[in-house]
């Protein structure tokens, strides 16, 4: 009997740790297909004026519960009621919440921050925001 126990509670660990290792090796950056629940999380949580009632995503990747998106609010006839920009998001007890940037250190060497990403601003970014996927960033205009 106390074999069994131990057999079954090896088989269930060696269980656990596969499909662990199987999803961490899923979790990529991607960008979520249109109508996913992973995207429609992450747009719910963009902040909107009360014109916005949609977005044109200009770009977005997701890694490991990090997402950086640069979107564009729309009104219902589809034009553009605000300038977009850039926004960081983390995943926190399975809701997206977005990070403040504006608390990100500025590259001296690139002064457009985050609307460009530029690699010294990235560098800023996952510095303050520790665990941070590099490849979630566009690559910069430059």
């Amino acid at each position: 009997m106390k074999r069994q126990i131990w057999i079954a509670i090896a088989l269930t660990g060696i269980a656990a740790g596969s499909t662990a290792a199987v999803r961490a090796r899923a979790d990529k950056a991607h960008t979520p297909a249109d109508g996913s629940s992973e995207r429609q999380g992450i747009l719910k949580a963009l902040p909107r004026n009360y014109h916005a009632v949609r977005f044109t995503v200009n770009f977005m990747k997701v890694h490991d519960g990090w997402c950086w998106t640069d979107v564009t609010p729309l009104d219902n006839k589809g034009k553009a009621v605000a300038e977009g920009g850039p926004q960081l998001l983390h995943l926190k007890s399975g809701k997206w919440i977005v990070l403040d940037l504006n608390t990100v250190p500025p590259d001296p060497k690139d002064p457009l921050g985050p609307e460009d990403a530029s690699v010294g601003f990235v560098k800023n970014v996952r510095k303050k925001y520790t665990g941070v996927p590099a490849d979630i960033f566009p690559k910069p205009a430059h």
